[in-house]
């Protein structure tokens, strides 16, 4: 009986440990959805998310935002993959939950958007 119980204690403890390693190296992704956006938006972020996701796979989400662009409402997801260089970006329409734009943006060139959206604030 003894030794079943500290079987299990060992066990908890190991999964305990390996949990919070795990909740660690997972970081949240960055994201601006603006409340009278989502309001606006039929499809849900996690929906939305779900679609970019599925069209890159491997790949994790780093940031995600909801905008305005060229008149649609669109979720923006920069997503990683790993051991590739850049990021994938994929547009989902905020209203129909179809991808309508999806591209490879280098590490170069993602920084130079990063400093473009800087002097836009």
């Amino acid at each position: 009986m003894k030794t079943r119980i500290a079987i299990v204690a060992a066990l908890a403890i190991g999964f305990a440990v390996a949990s919070s390693a795990l909740a660690q190296t997972h970081t949240a992704p960055k994201s601006d959805v603006p409340a009278d956006l989502a309001k606006e938006a039929r499809v849900s972020l996690e929906d939305a998310r779900k679609t970019a996701l599925a069209a890159v796979p491997r790949g994790k989400v780093q940031s995600e935002e909801l905008e305005r662009e060229k008149g649609l409402l669109i979720y923006s997801f920069d997503i990683k993959v790993d051991r590739k260089s850049g990021i994938e970006e994929v547009g989902v329409d905020a209203m129909t939950g179809k991808i309508v734009e999806k591209k490879h943006e280098s590490a170069k060139s993602e920084r130079a958007e990063k400093r473009a959206d800087k002097k836009k604030a």
